[in-house]
């Protein structure tokens, strides 16, 4: 159980539970994920199971799109649907004024994260500060949002509104603060009442697997379930590639530098194949030899399994 495998979240379960429910099926402590999902939200969330669980790093800066529902006219305490809805004093907005503030949200801005979030203070998690009644003042950090456009109009309660919008945005932008200040930004207030992921990287909503379905093909023997598995370096096709000798991979699987061909870049990760294909380490250049960082056979891979 090798490779990626592209889940489907429903609304309702965290990112850990769909995290747990696959180690169970696949009978396998080597799982991890490519961006958590808050509980309420579904849609696409990439797994990597076994061997390629050393290679979710180069996955971490991947960027994201997202369906979200805004519900204009109330301001929420957790900035999403779960939390204390506050009405707003001004007049909700129209489908003209959302649409004439959305550029300024493109490219790059200064994020204020919401306070119910996972980012620690002084060692302790912002969520806890604030269901503790602390105030909580998080530093604004850097995003960037490629895409923001109106998808539907619901304004048949003129007091509030709902849109639903489609983000193209980079890794670890909040889509709940994104709503609170589209909110401000036309003298009202809003908040997320929904969110679909619909891509993380390379990985598409249409490409992924439900869980029902995951269930079921582990229910038919492991086989099926491995078969729904994209390879380990599944999304890293931007990362140069070379095919090393028998030697070279022998070296290399025992964590040795390696003479490296000419024409490698400089810096960055290599994608390291043997002569029939597979994927044995992600290397780097160094001084004109290739330098192992992630080695996926040979002793050194059944070492950091056993740890």
């Amino acid at each position: 159980m090798d490779g990626v495998l592209v889940a489907r979240k429903p609304a309702g379960p965290t990112s850990h539970d769909v995290v747990a429910l696959v180690r169970r099926l696949a009978a396998t402590k080597r799982v991890g994920h490519g961006g958590t999902l808050d509980p309420f939200a579904s849609g696409v969330l990439p797994l990597f199971l076994g061997k390629a669980t050393r290679v979710v790093e180069y996955h971490l800066g991947d960027r994201k799109a997202y369906r979200a529902t805004l519900c204009f006219g109330a301001s929420s305490t957790t900035d999403d649907l779960e939390g204390e809805l506050t009405p707003s004093p001004g007049p909700a907005p129209d489908r003209e004024a959302v649409e004439a503030v959305l550029p300024r949200f493109l490219g790059q801005i200064s994020q204020r994260p919401p306070a119910y979030s996972a980012i620690k203070v002084a060692g302790r998690r912002a969520y806890a500060m604030a269901r503790a009644g602390e105030h909580v003042e998080l530093t604004e950090r850097q995003v960037s949002i490629d895409r923001l456009e109106i998808a539907s109009w619901d304004g048949s309660d003129p007091t509030r509104p709902i849109a639903v919008i489609d983000v193209e945005c980079s890794a670890g932008t909040y889509i709940r603060a994104l709503a609170r200040d589209i909110g401000e930004a036309v003298g009202s207030a809003a908040y997320l009442g929904a969110l679909v992921r619909t891509a993380s990287g390379p990985f598409r909503i249409d490409d992924a697997v439900a869980l029902d379905d995951i269930r079921a093909a582990a229910s038919d023997g492991p086989e099926l379930l491995a078969a729904l598995l994209l390879p380990i370096d599944a999304g890293l096709d931007h990362i140069p590639e070379l095919t090393a000798s028998d030697a070279d991979v022998a070296a290399l699987s025992k964590g040795q530098f390696v003479r490296a061909t000419a024409g490698l870049p400089e810096s960055g990760p290599i994608r390291v194949r043997d002569t029939s294909g597979a994927l044995v380490a992600i290397a780097r250049s160094v001084d004109g030899r290739l330098a192992p960082d992630k080695v996926l056979v040979g002793a050194a891979v059944e070492a950091a399994a056993r740890g």
